[in-house]
């Protein structure tokens, strides 16, 4: 054989296998299926294979397929909110059309990718801030017309009603007031100032995929206003989200909340989210025959819109805006419109409307560059009694966070804020020092942080923050913070501690609703000064599987120590709240448990308790804060039938709490009772689309004291005599020296209802 015919058969065998590699590289495989629960299509649930960028997401039957995939081994990760994540190794070695179906069990907080932790999306077993989420599927199980109430079932976080005419409030997290909590939509600082009181209502339900809380200062990340911790609404992606989805029930008490959402596409990369909400209660009830409405009388709507566009190498852009217009007054049952403002009848009439717009934008780079802005308008014309409170408020913010993976063990995490604020009323707040000139607020608020998140192994984790922000009423503000986290090989069980500090800078007209009512004169005792805290945190999480439940334990305990702090002296004057740095230090300390337990027949439950001192000194005298519960309680049970029957039992309960007495001859209680509110709900679901609900709540028709209003038959004080110093004095028609006061309240006056609603989905 000639050595030129072994030659061009070698040149031969190299070209076919040249061929034959080749062509094993330019077959690709695919894979497809079905994503299931229980025997239903799941819609709208990521698939996607790890560590690449290939994925999909299940269309309205459940159905999913990937293509293009090059030969390998690869792990398919199939994961929605509200059920456990599953992960699983597929091979494929050439032209394989692979067809598996999956089956995902429902789960209300287990491997959820979270953002509100570190600004930046992991899993929640991965992030070393613990961060609670709860799915919608949790809030379905206490249908409610807005997300203030809604929060009610959450371990210990405790929605306060801040005023027994006008029903407003606030949101409490292990103790702390409302204007320390910093609810955010999307990550977007949206709601805070005035909107702490007004702004928690309206956000349709809907839209809302998940709610991420935050317990602890996260002013390193968030700047003022995130001492006590954040609430952070996550609304739906519109190409996650149905064609249509509505949501309608009323009450026996003559509420009706109806919240509807569509998925619109304007064009090939742009698609939207419509969300309507309106709330109307207009139904004068005085259970407690005090002479005022019990729950006060509502008319509002919401308007929310969400568009994303996309761009080219999957590059973020999206904007979303709200409007909300609210009427709501209470007061004397025989108030009428005509009387707003007058002291014929007493009544608290509040217009609000607002506006708010956020959103994200990734910057064409090779990097990873974030611009992030969000602003609003809040405009409120008010009546309490015949004191007028007109209040604009327009907060303006932008930043800039750049985040980088510098090697295998440093996530970096870098950021650029600014925030505007502009506030004027009608109050001495705005008026200048002479009190001649009306003198708006206008503060600037520039800063810059720093996030290293370092992985010393598999099982070790650190994290280390810092935050510079320049207040120009306050000057330089300095946060920082450190976590650290441990978890164990098989994410079993989980250890984290953290230490931070945090700062506030507080408006008290924009924050404390009592400081508005005309019952009392507010005074300024000095400059307010920023307040500062320090807190420390120590979460163990342990997960218990077994052959027929998954068990869940998350315990922690907390530590915040206060300096400069703000808070209403409602006990040295009667007839005034004085307002000024705490002359001392306050500290709220406590420990938490939360259990889930999810068995396979059907039944869940989940519960927590909360054990806390929330304390004041001063003077070397330690005092409990003014309505904070030292104990309190959640549950919620679940069982669902094969039928697609479903019950839910769900309740809080709260122990005494210490309320504002006028004076040492006031006869109301000191201190409020234990008190519980329990709901149980029956949902039947037809198919994937339609399903009644309906039930009753507060079952044991728990309501406060009829006297909670003090003297509320003469809400004027025109029956009342004071001294030279303006302090109430006793007579025979006054024997307690009282006067006018609607300050003490701790829980809302509506007793039991039934209700009934109705979902409709179009996929």
């Amino acid at each position: 054989m000639s050595k030129l015919y072994i030659k061009e058969m070698k040149l031969f065998v190299t070209f076919i296998l040249f061929l034959s590699i080749l062509s094993s590289y330019s077959q690709t495989n695919s894979i497809s299926g079905k994503i299931t629960s229980e025997g239903e299509n799941l819609p709208y649930v990521n698939v996607y294979l790890k560590k690449t960028t290939i994925g999909t997401v299940t269309n309205e039957n459940g159905f999913f397929q990937i293509e293009k995939i090059t030969n390998g081994t690869y792990t398919i990760v199939i994961s929605s909110v509200g059920f456990k994540s599953k992960y699983e190794k597929i091979t494929f070695s050439g032209g394989e059309n692979i067809v598996q179906n999956f089956s995902l069990n429902e789960s209300n907080s287990l491997e959820e990718i979270v953002i509100s932790g570190t600004l930046k999306p992991v899993t929640k077993s991965n992030s070393p801030v613990p961060v609670e989420v709860y799915s919608k599927t949790f809030f379905k199980k206490n249908p409610t017309p807005s997300i203030f109430e809604s929060m009610q079932n959450v371990n210990g976080v405790r929605p306060q009603l801040n005023c027994n005419v006008c029903n407003t409030g606030d949101i409490h997290i292990n103790g702390l007031e409302g204007p320390y909590t910093f609810v955010l939509i999307d990550g977007m600082p949206i709601v805070s100032g005035l909107s702490t009181v007004y702004g928690l209502t309206g956000i349709p339900q809907a839209l809302i995929e998940r709610v991420e809380v935050v317990k602890g200062p996260a002013s390193t990340l968030y700047g003022s206003e995130a001492v006590g911790g954040i609430i952070n609404i996550i609304t739906k992606k519109p190409s996650n989200s149905p064609a249509l989805a509505t949501d309608f029930f009323v009450s026996s008490w003559g509420e009706v909340n109806t919240d509807i959402g569509m998925r619109y596409k304007l064009s090939e990369k742009t698609q939207g989210l419509l969300g309507v909400n309106y709330f109307n209660y207009q139904n004068r009830i005085d259970n407690n025959k005090d002479g005022f409405t019990d729950l006060t009388l509502q008319n509002r709507i919401s308007i929310f819109n969400k568009v994303t566009i996309e761009r080219e190498s999957n590059k973020v852009f999206t904007i979303a805006g709200r409007y909300v217009y609210e009427d709501r007054w209470g007061g004397e049952v025989d108030w009428k419109r005509e009387f707003r403002g007058t002291d014929i009848k007493y009544g608290e009439s509040i217009y609000t409307n607002r506006w708010e717009t956020f959103g994200t934008y990734q910057l064409p780079t090779s990097e990873n560059i974030n611009f992030q802005f969000s602003a609003n308008g809040h405009y409120q014309d008010s009546f309490y009694g015949t004191d007028k409170y007109d209040a604009e408020q327009i907060i303006g913010f932008g930043q800039f966070v750049f985040n980088k993976q510098i090697d295998k063990n440093h996530d970096l995490l870098l950021g650029l804020a600014y925030r505007y604020t502009f506030y004027d009323d009608n109050t001495f707040a705005t008026i200048d020092e002479k009190g001649l000139i009306n003198q708006p607020s206008i503060t600037h608020l520039p800063g810059i942080f720093l996030q290293d998140e370092i992985s010393l192994n598999k099982q070790n984790k650190v994290l280390i923050g810092a935050r510079w922000d320049y207040n120009s009423l306050h000057g330089s503000i300095f946060s920082p913070r450190i976590n650290y986290k441990w978890n164990s090989k098989d994410n079993s069980d989980i250890f984290r501690f953290s230490i931070g500090n945090g700062f506030r800078v507080t408006n008290v007209f924009t924050e404390d609703h009592a400081a508005l009512t005309g019952a009392r004169e507010v005074e300024f005792d000095g400059e307010l000064d920023p307040e500062t805290s320090w807190n420390a945190n120590v979460n163990y999480v342990k997960k218990i599987v077994r052959e027929y439940s998954l068990i869940t334990f998350d315990a922690s305990a907390f530590y915040t120590h206060f300096n400069n702090r703000i808070l209403p002296d409602y006990e040295t004057d009667p007839n005034k709240i004085i307002y000024a740095n705490l002359n001392g230090f306050s500290v709220s300390k406590g420990v938490s448990l939360n259990s889930d337990i999810t068995f396979t027949n059907g039944l869940s439950i989940n519960a927590g308790v909360t054990l806390m001192d929330v304390s004041i000194t001063e003077s070397d005298i330690k005092t409990r804060q003014l309505l904070t519960e030292s104990f309190s309680g959640v549950w919620s049970l679940s069982y669902k039938f094969k039928n697609n029957f479903t019950i839910d039992y769900t309740g809080n309960i709260y122990g005494p709490m210490r309320l504002p007495l006028i004076s040492d001859t006031d006869p109301r209680p000191e201190n409020s009772p234990w008190f519980s509110i329990q709901n149980i709900q029956l949902t039947k679901k037809f198919n994937n689309s339609f399903e009644i609900y309906g039930g009753v709540k507060n079952l044991l028709n728990f309501t406060p004291a009829a006297n909670s209003i003090a003297r509320a038959f003469d809400p004027f004080d025109k029956n009342v005599d004071f001294d030279q110093n303006e302090q109430a004095v006793t007579t025979p028609n006054n024997p307690n020296a009282l006067a006018f006061d609607p300050s003490y309240v701790y829980a809302s006056n509506q007793g039991i209802r039934t209700f009934i609603g109705v979902r409709f989905t179009v996929f």
